[in-house]
């Protein structure tokens, strides 16, 4: 399984989170962050074939 580095938008750490297939992008999911447990949502986008994931807060 691919994973991407993503930042908490809330403490700023950075973690991995794992990658669908392209065919399943554009999407966004609701995900917690694995180090402070607080909400936000991943992003999933793909370019040139190739899936990248960033992270935004629930709000935003």
């Amino acid at each position: 399984m691919s994973t991407y580095p993503v930042t908490c938008p809330t403490c700023f750490e950075e973690f991995e989170v794992p990658l669908p297939p392209a065919g399943e992008t554009p999407a966004e999911v609701d995900y917690d962050c694995e180090i402070c447990c607080r909400p936000m949502i991943v992003v999933y986008e793909v370019d040139d074939n190739e899936v990248y994931a960033s992270a935004r807060g629930i709000h935003e």
